[in-house]
């Protein structure tokens, strides 16, 4: 097995050089995938919010600052750059995902991205329901599937009578499942339904999906599992400061994500002996922060808490003055900073987080393992 293994590390490390090559060795070499579709809220969305009130107060995300550092203006990206879904993009060779809902003519060639902002793993109509729907983004999980859908019929899949559209649309694709999860627990703080109860819905929902896509013929997925939400700034500013774990975070928090990455994992298993022929990669957004977190100057950052963008002490976030307005600026040096405005993180970050699943053996199975079926 050890043999197979080493090959497997060998084959990787040269396919990273012909993806970082110059383009001229790219082309020689097919394209490990050539599209890839994207799920997900605001870590993952490219764009399809554009202004629509992301989660809570986050409507500025088409104003300066966001986007200052490497698009130069604001893509509606919640965040300074790019993010880890735009780097795995660019280490596939493949250009960034257009936004499902500003889709133009032959743009979803290399695929779409379903993503957005605001959106939860359960359904919206059980938040309404429950009388805890901040009158935010609608969408859930199973909307970006149905936005999909439409889209596979945009291909010419309908049916089984257009098998090889259907197979065009899905071979060679890579499905990306970002985090989902962290705004349904934010909408049920406070009120009676209790953590268990959204893991369980949450979890169950985000399964359906990824079962509904695994049918239709997806092949190759990564999920990405729950950040430690307690290490954001917004979360920082409101818990009492007894509530801290062992990296300084709030304790409660990553101990609910913590949970729900193990319910999440336990599921992908039962996926995986479901769709024994599908590749299902579990990406471990957790310790990958954490270790981001415990050794911060190894990864080239001096700020773990306080916000870039931001107004308000100690960390630079307040709930009611958000990174977007007109009176708030950003710091000189995010590469520096963890969080960008003290609930999505800076380009630095997800570089950082993107580095790890890809080279760091932060997936399970490790990516390489994917990367060398793909290769045969």
């Amino acid at each position: 097995m050890m043999v197979a293994l080493t090959s497997c590390t060998a084959i990787f490390i040269l396919l990273c050089g012909f993806v970082l090559a110059s383009p001229t060795a790219t082309e020689t070499h097919p394209r490990l995938f050539n599209k890839i579709y994207a799920f997900g809220d605001s870590f993952t969305d490219t764009g399809n919010t554009r202004s629509v009130s992301g989660p809570a107060g986050f409507g500025h995300v088409s104003n300066s600052p966001y986007g200052s550092t490497f698009f130069h203006h604001s893509t509606n990206r919640y965040s300074d750059g790019r993010l880890v879904i735009d780097f795995v993009a660019q280490s596939l060779s493949l250009p960034f995902l257009p936004p499902y809902k500003y889709l133009k003519g032959n743009d979803s060639f290399h695929g779409v991205n379903f993503a957005v902002a605001g959106s939860t793993a359960i359904n919206h109509g059980f938040f309404v329901r429950n009388n805890l729907s901040l009158d935010i983004t609608p969408q859930s999980i199973q909307t970006q599937l149905l936005w999909f859908n439409k889209f596979l019929e945009t291909q010419g899949c309908r049916g089984a009578e257009t098998k090889t559209q259907c197979k065009a649309a899905f071979d060679d694709a890579l499905f990306w499942v970002g985090e989902i999860g962290v705004n349904d627990y934010a909408y049920a703080v406070g009120s009676s339904i209790t953590d268990d109860t959204i893991r369980k819905l949450g979890v169950a929902s985000v399964t359906g999906v990824l079962q509904s896509l695994l049918k239709k013929g997806a092949k190759y997925m990564v999920v990405q599992g729950l950040p430690p939400s307690g290490c954001l700034a917004l979360a920082m500013s409101l818990a009492p400061v007894t509530d801290r774990d062992d990296i300084g975070c709030v304790r409660s928090l990553n101990n609910q994500t913590y949970v729900h990455n193990i319910a999440l994992q336990a599921s992908l298993q039962s996926l995986r002996e479901q769709f024994p022929q599908a590749v299902i990669i579990y990406a471990d957004y957790w310790n990958a922060y954490r270790m981001v977190m415990k050794n911060p100057s190894k990864y080239g950052f001096r700020e773990r808490f306080k916000a870039c963008c931001g107004v308000g002490e100690p960390y630079n976030f307040d709930m009611f003055t958000v990174c977007g307005m007109p009176s708030v600026s950003s710091c000189k040096n995010p590469p520096e900073y963890i969080n960008w405005d003290g609930v999505h993180l800076t380009e630095a970050m997800y570089k950082a987080v993107h580095d790890m699943f890809i080279k760091g053996g932060l997936t399970h199975p490790a990516l390489s393992n994917l990367l060398d079926m793909k290769h045969h």
